[in-house]
């Protein structure tokens, strides 16, 4: 692509909603957004007619497993699905990698091997174990965009949940800082099954095994030490309404308190998942209709601020498809290519617009992270990060379609509404029709105050 041109549509989507405009780009920049037939003919034009221009999406909630495991996903598949998909920005959880990212000797080795990688930008969040709170400063002088960490198992054993006790220790240091702790709300307690409840096969018998109260009680012992410590707080892949009126009254309370919820809590509901199909296992469970409905309403409220995809892909045979075990299946789903069609399909049968989707996958999520100014908006100053795409064609997700190193998704064989054209990485057309530039040209992301790799 040339260092400066024009990018047209006559629906581009900005900050004041849907409008016909002019994109100026200059040296991978947006120098300004004017009127639809304003541009010079001093620089090319690309008119892409009536296609969408949205802001390029940003996930902030991606697991690439890489270094150590990079057999279940690897930088180098992972952000080309995300091209393909319109991803432009994602963040890399602290596992499944080996070394988990808890220092700063971990965080340098995941930066060289993402070196030379990446068809995205790409950031990374610090991990919070036991223990390892000594790191927490290093780690975010280096230039994480967050800290991680869990309450309940992680599902890998190098990656231990912490306690109500190192969050005390931890809390002050992330709030010092300013950054987001993202919590996976989860605390385990005793669950007393009856008979029918062990069959391995039967989703029911899953989704009871991590019911609502565990979510309920973690939201409610993050809330008391956001309070506590006035740290910025952020619940990540939020499943259970029955957690909302909760987090309503926190935020009333003014308190720095955020929420995400993930494609597949809005997308599939509990009713329909066969026994067997392992392709649905995650954690914390998709829930029933009912509670997917309200997840949407939460949405439209604003009490939950943004969806992220948690893609957390592994080798085929961890899934146990071929035996059918929930108890024993990886809990993760593979997503990261197709959030922006599977939100549209959704989102589309419930009234909301263009503008709701930009919000949600782009602009929001950004600004949790500190990219405000940079990434997720069309505007003078951000990066010329965009997503072409037609929300009104569709088609049906078939295996030959996936970018992700494997090919289980619960989404195949859907028709899904939203076709992505061509995506922009800093003004370079990185994907266009199912075609990559010759050489990934994505970035290391760190946070504006730190220092850069």
């Amino acid at each position: 692509m040339p260092t400066e041109f024009f990018l047209r549509s006559r629906r581009v989507i900005t900050s004041e909603g849907a409008r016909a405009a002019m994109i100026h780009v200059k040296d991978g920049v947006i120098v300004e957004v004017i009127e639809h037939e304003q541009a010079s003919h001093d620089y090319p034009l690309e008119d892409v007619g009536d296609l969408i221009v949205m802001p390029g999406l940003v996930d902030i909630h991606v697991h690439l497993n890489e270094p150590g495991r990079a057999e279940w996903e690897g930088f180098e598949t992972g952000t080309r699905a995300a091209a393909a998909g319109g991803v432009t920005t994602l963040v890399d959880m602290p596992l499944n990698s080996t070394p988990v990212t808890t220092t700063v000797t971990a965080l340098q080795e995941k930066r060289k091997a993402a070196s030379k990688k990446l068809w995205v930008d790409c950031g990374f969040h610090a991990g919070l174990i036991p223990g390892n709170h000594h790191e927490l400063e290093a780690l975010i002088q280096a230039g994480v965009l967050g800290v991680k960490t869990f309450w309940v198992h992680s599902g890998i054993d190098d990656f231990p949940n912490a306690t109500e006790a190192d969050l005390r220790v931890a809390m002050p240091i992330i709030a010092k800082h300013g950054l987001p702790l993202l919590v996976h709300a989860e605390i385990a307690s005793p669950i007393h099954n009856d008979k029918s409840a062990l069959d391995p096969r039967s989703y029911q018998a899953y989704l009871a095994s991590r019911p609502q109260s565990w979510e309920l009680e973690a939201i409610a012992l993050m809330v008391k030490l956001c309070r506590e410590y006035d740290c910025r707080a952020h619940v990540v892949h939020l499943s259970s309404a029955a957690a909302l009126p909760m987090l309503r009254q926190a935020r009333a309370e003014g308190l720095p308190l955020t929420i995400e919820t993930c494609p597949h809590y809005l997308f599939f509901a509990a009713e329909e998942i066969p026994d067997g199909d392992t392709r649905f296992k995650c954690a914390p469970p998709i829930r029933e209709a009912a509670n997917r409905e309200q997840l949407w309403a939460a949405l439209k409220e604003g009490v939950i601020d943004f969806i992220a995809s948690d893609h957390s892909p592994c080798p085929p045979e961890m899934k146990r498809l071929a035996e059918g075990d929930f108890q024993h299946a990886w809990g993760g789903i593979a997503s990261l290519q197709f959030t922006l069609p599977v939100m549209w399909t959704a989102a589309r049968l419930r009234g909301f617009s263009l503008f709701d989707l930009s919000e949600w996958l782009c602009r929001r999520p950004a600004e949790l992270v500190g990219l405000k100014g940079r990434k997720g908006a069309i505007a003078h100053g951000y990066d010329a990060d965009f997503v072409v795409w037609s929300p009104e064609a569709s088609f049906t997700l078939e295996a030959s379609m996936i970018h992700h190193r494997h090919k289980l998704t619960p989404y195949a064989g859907r028709k899904l509404f939203g076709v992505v054209d061509k995506t922009f990485l800093r003004g370079e057309k990185v994907y266009e029709s199912g075609n990559f530039l010759a050489e990934p040209p994505g970035k290391i992301l760190v946070r504006f105050d730190a220092q850069a790799p």
